[in-house]
């Protein structure tokens, strides 16, 4: 069909449906790291399934030049390369959309819409003329494809070829077959179709001093800074890659320049229960220790996780959240483990969590995790999802200062216990009710023996109710004394507002999306993003200033609005929930429909 060319320069979005195992992943990597490199702000979110091939995986790109990054749920255009979804393809192309497809083989009758154009480019045959072996045919058809969206969306080549250079440069063979197939897509598209589409890129400078990175490595790298030289674990998707990523960096910067040994530990364990028993007594014996996993771990770890809070033994959790429950979607995103972690572990327990948004925020809070960690002797867990720790982001270029040191807390030296008439494990405290602890080999003075199980402030074994409560009392104290420790909310008031919005983590870019939508609509509304819990008075006031307020978050029961009636004092009537708990990455639709649709009839 002929359409009406309104141009769209920098502002479209597109999904690349495809079958997983395919290695179209190479390809839309490309695509978007291009556009990264065009300096426009670009998203991508990956939606592949738990098994290892052959069933639909999509791929969404979303490009905007005022930096929105939330999920569209609108496409511009779709690249249908996988005819078990060619129904819901078409279906989900906006109206004078655009579809791409294989024409080596023609297209059902009943997939036809008058209102979308259909780009039919002979992917397959192409291949086949090219090509002599059935993998390499079906691996060029994505780059084929990848080739003709250069030519429809002005993608600047010479950066793909610069791009595919990095890659295979010790890869001849691989390097030119890439190189053909990528012409001929291109070359096709150029030739038969009108190029470019009127939605489409022009060079910016939006990228500049910012970097394209994915947030389980950018935790990596924070653990890396903070100092962690003993890791332990056991692979989970989506964590897995946390590891991957540490080990990695480890084994660059982490060895001695002069001798080559390691200065550092990871122990894959044989499960959850064993890796966190393992930081558990790395983080007894000094060292900086952490464990990642996601919620299945996280289950497996509670009760061990409740030893280090009762014992008081700085420890380190990063969980990628995924659905749930039991095993769940292990490769879709949610926000589910938010009470779990909060009060691991059996019995009387409240746990520090943090909460970022971005890989940006899951650097420098895998680093203010440890300082925590040992400031209060206690676990912390950094709460991230898979969206956020499996998908490419542009962020702010991440920056250090090398004068940085890691406060270890109350760790008692050899002369300072020499200095003691007698060391107790558990008093006297400090004003954040934190006892002094020591090190094995320090001092003879400092070596102590505890339990589990009933102790009294000495360390002493009790079971005594009153010496036992004295204990979980100060610890109780020491988390809310933790509260002005964790990273401070992000408010943002307006005037007029008439109420207010909180969420959390992987939900913020979602939501602030959807204040300035809601706000076009004028509907103004303040928003306030807790980065971590204990919640401290900012919190509180926040709560306490608005009569109406909408709690956003990814799961089906409410859980970051039940902690916020447990842990504060906002009356419950005043919180009102937008949820989404199917495992995509949220978009600033689900808010906005979730808000307007409990706003009183005329307010929205």
């Amino acid at each position: 069909m002929h359409q009406e060319r309104i141009v769209r320069v920098n502002d479209f979005a597109l999904k690349l449906a495809n079958v997983n195992g395919t290695g179209s992943a190479s390809a839309n990597g490309l695509l978007m790291q291009a556009i990264f490199r065009m300096g426009i702000p670009v998203s991508g979110k990956n939606l592949f399934p738990s098994n290892i091939q052959g069933l639909p995986t999509w791929y969404e790109v979303r490009v905007n030049k005022t930096g929105h990054t939330a999920r569209a749920l609108e496409y511009d255009l779709i690249v249908a390369m996988n005819a078990e979804t060619y129904a819901r393809d078409v279906r989900e192309v906006r109206p004078g959309g655009y579809l791409l497809y294989d024409s080596s083989w023609p297209l059902d009758a009943s997939l036809a819409r008058a209102d979308i154009t259909f780009l039919g480019v002979p992917l397959a045959e192409m291949c086949n003329s090219i090509f002599k072996s059935a993998r390499e045919r079906i691996l060029m058809k994505n780059i084929a494809y990848l080739g003709a969206l250069v030519a429809l969306l002005d993608v600047d080549m010479e950066i793909l070829d610069h791009m595919l250079e990095e890659k295979y440069a010790r890869k001849k063979p691989l390097l030119e077959s890439n190189h053909r197939a990528l012409r001929a897509g291109y070359d096709y598209a150029k030739n038969e179709l009108d190029c470019p589409l009127p939605f489409h890129l022009e060079k910016m400078h939006a990228t500049d001093d910012r970097i394209l990175i994915d947030g389980n490595t950018a935790t990596a790298l924070g653990c890396l800074y903070a100092g962690a030289t003993v890791a332990a674990w056991y692979p989970i998707t989506p964590a897995t890659s946390v590891m991957d990523a540490f080990k990695g960096f480890c084994e660059e910067f982490r060895k001695d320049p002069e001798t080559g040994t390691n200065n550092y530990c990871i122990l894959q364990a044989e499960d959850e229960l064993a890796a966190i028993g393992m930081v558990i007594g790395a983080g007894w014996n000094g060292a900086r220790a952490f464990t990642s996993t996601a919620g299945p771990g996280i289950s497996l770890m509670s009760e061990l996780i409740g030893l280090a809070y009762y014992a008081e033994i700085p420890a380190v959790v990063v969980d990628v959240q995924r659905t749930g429950p039991s095993t769940g979607m292990p490769t879709r995103t949610q926000q589910a483990d938010i009470l779990s972690c909060a009060y691991a572990s059996h019995g009387d327990t409240k746990h520090i969590l943090l909460f970022p948004s971005s890989p940006e925020e899951c650097f420098y809070f895998a680093v203010e995790a440890f300082e925590l960690a040992e400031r209060f002797q206690t676990p912390v867990l950094i709460l991230s999802d898979l969206d956020i720790g499996m998908n490419d982001w542009v962020i702010p270029r991440l920056k250090w200062d090398d004068a940085y040191r890691p406060n270890r807390g109350r760790v008692l030296t050899a002369a300072e216990l020499e200095a003691m008439p007698k060391f107790f494990r558990y008093s006297p405290e400090n004003a954040d009710h934190v006892a002094a602890r020591t090190l094995p080999g320090v001092h003879a003075k400092g070596a102590f023996f505890t339990r589990g199980s009933g102790h009294n402030k000495l360390g002493g074994y009790t079971e005594i109710p009153d010496e036992y409560q004295e204990v979980v009392d100060r610890l109780a104290r020491k988390h809310r004394a933790a509260a002005p420790a964790v990273p401070a909310p992000v408010i943002r008031n307006q005037a007029d507002a008439t109420f207010g919005i909180i969420s959390l983590g992987g939900c913020d870019a979602a939501v602030r999306e959807a204040v300035d939508a809601l706000g076009e609509r004028g509907i103004i509304a303040d928003y306030m993003r807790v980065r971590g819990f204990p919640f401290d008075e900012r919190v509180e006031s926040f709560l306490a200033a608005h009569d109406r307020i909408f709690v956003v978050e990814q799961n089906r029961d409410a859980q970051l609005r039940t902690l916020l009636t447990m842990e504060t004092r906002v009356s419950k009537e005043k919180l009102r929930s937008v949820l989404a708990y199917g495992g995509f990455p949220l978009s600033s639709r689900h808010v906005v429909d979730g808000i307007t649709s409990q706003l009183p009839q005329g307010e929205g």
